[in-house]
């Protein structure tokens, strides 16, 4: 099943309790993408950088299979740049520099070959580079799973409900969904979120697990307890791209397939946040990973 994944190819600079990088390579396409591969073979990015972009790198998304046609090189050009501190508690962070470069004006160019989709990971963009993904597919794919964050929510409101009405799955943090229904209850905020068009949703909550809704179906995946959090700023695309991938995988849409979709990005994100950046997503394999999830497994499993 082919799975296209739109979001930003980027640097980061990164700043933890635990020391700090110089420009290393992140984005949102970037977590998702090269986390999927590691499930299904027909990954198709859509991204845009600058020439200052390592050659290195593209040639990395080629050697897991991802195809890198729908990436945009712009001559002349740099590539969007953030820089970032987390706070000792590792929860929250400051941003320090936001360069947008090539994605100040980007216009996501869909390649004919990527257009009948089966599945799309829309990351991390303005609602209307989401809508414009969608509104240039040749068909609906078979899901369409959205991430965004609080700045659209505070600047594009009426933007992000349109896309909204567009996609099966929304993929969000706890204080996020409070403020986009106006909800404290996660319970009741599900509900509203799920009114403005999404029939299922994921509240991420960091280190303490993530909830699953749809209808009056509900789960829970619980946080790993791991030795060393080194750095959490792709996690939450990391999740995205397990669970994505894993469905794209088995094109099993099912609820209970879901609930194992979820475990899957969950037992990705907590690979994601032991090492800086994409580090340690280069060299897993399936034996580690599905190692990882049997972790999970043993957290929640009892017999009555």
């Amino acid at each position: 099943m082919s799975l296209l994944v739109v979001g930003s190819v980027a640097f980061d600079a990164i700043e933890t309790p635990f020391g700090s990088t110089d420009k290393i390579v992140g984005g949102a396409a970037t977590y998702i993408s090269l986390c999927a591969s590691y499930f299904t073979k027909d990954v198709q990015l859509v991204g845009v950088v600058g020439d200052d972009f390592p050659l290195a790198d593209i040639e990395h998304f080629k050697s897991r299979g991802i195809d890198i046609e729908g990436l945009q090189i712009k001559q002349g050009e740099k590539s969007f740049f953030w820089h970032g501190r987390y706070h000792n508690d590792m929860n929250g962070r400051d941003t320090l520099v936001t360069e947008l470069n090539v994605l100040a004006d980007f216009d996501p160019i869909i390649p004919e070959s990527y257009k009948n989709a089966d599945y799309v990971m829309l990351g991390n963009l303005t609602p209307k580079i989401q809508q414009t993904v969608l509104e240039r597919l040749n068909k609906r794919p078979k899901l369409v799973v959205m991430d965004t964050m609080n700045f659209w929510m505070d600047i594009a409101l009426d933007d992000l409900k349109q896309t909204l009405k567009m996609v099966d799955v929304l993929t969000i943090n706890d204080e996020e969904a409070r403020q986009l229904s106006g909800e404290h209850s996660l319970l009741k905020a599900a509900r509203v979120i799920r009114a403005m068009g999404p029939q299922y949703l994921i509240i991420k909550k960091g280190e303490h697990g993530a909830l699953l809704f749809h209808g009056e179906n509900l789960f829970f995946a619980p946080g790993l307890l791991l030795e060393q959090v080194t750095d959490p700023t792709g996690a939450g695309d990391t999740f995205a791209g397990g669970f994505i991938g894993h469905l794209a995988k088995t094109g099993d849409l099912s609820f209970e397939n879901m609930k194992r979709a979820v475990i899957y990005g969950s037992a990705m994100a907590s690979f994601c946040v032991e090492k800086f950046g994409t580090e340690n997503l280069l060299n897993l394999n399936q034996d580690i990973i599905m190692a990882r999830v049997q972790e999970f497994s043993k957290l929640s499993h009892f017999q009555i």
